[in-house]
């Protein structure tokens, strides 16, 4: 085949592309039939297949000169995988999409690949399948499946007055790495590399299922935003504590310095880390944190009693 460091896509072509990624590596015992084809076999000893899907634009969720392409594959599956985990589910399988110009060289998108294959074999899963087209730009669409194992699905809607809410995993870090980097700003590498690739705790999703977790939802666009959705889902209230989330800030406040930035709003209205938050109606489990109570209706999200008026969150069109 050849020497992929100065090869193009357009020089390989498309199926050689392909074979090249998918050859060798190993999938998990859920996968019947991998890649080869037209379409994957998967077994679900549960019966349900969970299912959600992603996509990254290139210069919108990512940047080739702030990320490696390694970089970018991780977090393509990292994002999709802490969806999964937000149900209370164990993630199976990929399937990835990928459009990039044709004068793209072929080691990029083998560096892209291999963050992929690396990120989802953190997770015990594999990527059973996908396509490659011609594209303006790197447009990565991710579809990933997971089982429940037997458990009910945990949904936005299942949160009661009296419940506590609990997180687990990092809230911040993303944003102020995003801060450093549109910045400019040198140093503070490990809150730089929490925005390029994030480190989301899968295995706490099932685990809070297990505990008896009400609703859960993966952090990705905000705390408030996203607990937003869960009051509106379950008609009730969510208030926040700062001096629940004293130590988040405490991590921040370095950070926030430097940029010139209030660290509440990367706290609260941060994304792209990717915690979890489940509200549960006793003591969660090890590894989560109280950090508010559900309280009865209206539906909406308050930080220590009244509204947040700082950025609650991303949006996409804004």
């Amino acid at each position: 085949m050849g020497d992929d460091a100065s090869e193009t896509l357009q020089q390989v072509g498309e199926f050689a592309v392909i074979d090249r990624l998918v050859r060798g590596r190993l999938l998990s015992d859920a996968v019947a039939v991998g890649p080869g084809d037209d379409a994957a076999v998967l077994v679900s000893s549960d019966g349900r297949i969970v299912v959600s899907t992603d996509m990254l634009v290139q210069d919108r969720h990512f940047r080739l000169d702030w990320s490696t392409p390694h970089d970018v594959g991780r977090k393509a599956i990292a994002q999709n995988g802490a969806d999964i985990a937000a149900m209370g589910a164990r993630t199976t399988a990929f399937v990835v999409g990928f459009g990039a110009p044709s004068d793209t060289p072929v080691a990029q998108v083998t560096a892209l690949v291999d963050g992929m294959w690396s990120e989802a074999g953190r997770i015990g899963a594999g990527i059973v399948g996908g396509d490659l087209v011609s594209c303006p730009q790197w447009v990565v669409s991710v579809t990933v499946l997971g089982d429940l194992g037997g458990r009910a699905p945990v949904l936005r809607s299942g949160a009661r007055p009296g419940s506590v809410v609990a997180v687990t995993g990092h809230l911040g870090c993303s944003a102020a790495g995003y801060a450093l980097w549109h910045s400019g700003i040198e140093g503070f590498d490990a809150f730089r590399r929490c925005h390029v690739v994030p480190d989301p705790p899968y295995d706490q999703g099932p685990a809070a299922a297990a505990a008896g977790a009400q609703a859960m939802i993966d952090v990705s666009d905000g705390l408030i935003a996203d607990l937003g959705h869960v009051a509106d889902a379950s008609g009730v209230g969510i208030e926040l504590s700062t001096a629940a989330l004293a130590a988040d800030h405490r991590l921040l406040g370095e950070v926030a310095a430097a940029v010139g930035a209030d660290a509440w709003s990367w706290v609260l209205g941060g994304g792209e880390d990717h915690a979890l938050v489940a509200c549960f109606p006793g003591a969660p489990p090890d590894g989560w944190r109280v950090i508010g109570e559900v309280v009865d209706g209206p539906a909406r999200v308050l930080v220590d009693g009244t509204e947040w008026q700082g950025n609650p969150g991303w949006q996409s069109y804004a």
